[in-house]
């Protein structure tokens, strides 16, 4: 992986996390590096390969 790359998120965690807000799946998006909440229309970023889970941290996702 180049120092350029996002690191992939394990799928085991991904089959684990749920949006904190709706209690509903996440989809995740490799290119924008988030996980998204189609239910809450919410994105939740990925730093660092780690997902930050905060209903404040989330971009609101457009209609």
């Amino acid at each position: 992986m180049s120092e350029f790359e996002a690191p992939q998120l394990d799928r085991r965690l991904l089959e684990l996390l749920v949006c904190p807000v709706t209690k509903t799946t996440l989809d995740y998006n490799p290119e924008t590096q988030e996980l998204v909440s189609r239910a809450a229309k919410l994105a939740y970023p990925i730093r660092n390969g780690i997902p930050i889970m905060l209903e404040e941290e989330a971009r609101k996702l457009e209609d």
